[in-house]
């Protein structure tokens, strides 16, 4: 499960599951995450800043002040040999979506790359269960695969200046959504007017890693009735 735990620096560790970007990998580390989230919130472990999982990899932040990496190694160590659990009943989240061209910016030149109708893109996207291997980039930001091969595309050349906030965006075999407006060089198909991210809330993330995500396809008057909800109704 774990390849190699090494220092990341003088104040994390990184622990290393191996190369590729894989579900199962992704599985594992998330595994792993979950199970250091609950030692140390079981233990009252000080000094743990911060633990971010990626698709293969997981960083483990602390505060030199409280603890070293001695102590983050052993750590580590109790979730070394444990057994795999893997979630075989994900949480699903039901994305709505408008792919009108006023939203999916790059849905015809996509065409063109792939040889595809944007009628056969949007469905081969609404046929897809994602699967969400990391939050990044941004708060709330999901990294979300594994894209149907006949849409992979690579990243636009000059990347825009600013992307809106709820663009669903693709690129290679990857899928995502940006929560706050942003540059960015992804290819945007189309929108979803739910909120991302709410620094209010206690979970403030909508989408997390592990879960999976369908997207359904919504009219523009569905969009702007749950749009007027979630961004401007919020006084």
């Amino acid at each position: 499960m774990i390849k190699n735990v090494f220092e990341y620096g003088d104040q994390a560790v990184l622990i290393d599951f191996g190369d590729e970007i894989k579900k199962e990998i992704n599985q594992n580390v998330i595994f792993v995450f979950k199970k250091l989230k609950q030692i140390i919130s079981e233990n009252n472990i000080a000094g743990i800043e911060n633990i971010t999982p990626s698709y293969n990899k997981l960083a483990i932040q602390f505060d030199l002040s409280k603890t070293d990496t001695t102590n983050i190694f052993k750590l580590i160590d109790q979730v070394k040999n444990e057994k795999v659990e893997i979630n075989f009943n994900p949480n699903k989240i039901e994305i709505p979506i408008n792919y009108d061209l006023d939203f999916g910016i790059d849905l015809e030149r996509l065409s063109k790359i792939t040889k595809l109708e944007t009628s056969e893109i949007i469905e081969s996207h609404l046929r897809t269960n994602f699967y969400v291997y990391m939050l990044g980039f941004m708060p709330g930001f999901p990294y979300m695969g594994d894209l149907d091969p006949k849409l992979y595309s690579k990243r636009l050349e000059t990347p825009r200046v600013e992307i809106a906030e709820g663009s669903v965006i693709i690129v290679e075999q990857f899928c995502a959504i940006y929560p706050y407006k942003s540059p960015g060089g992804w290819n945007i198909i189309g929108k979803t007017p739910l909120k991302l991210f709410n620094q209010s809330q206690k979970n403030p993330s909508l989408i997390n890693p592990g879960d999976e995500i369908i997207f359904k396809n919504i009219s523009k008057a569905e969009f702007q009735k749950i749009w007027k909800k979630n961004y401007e109704n919020q006084n």
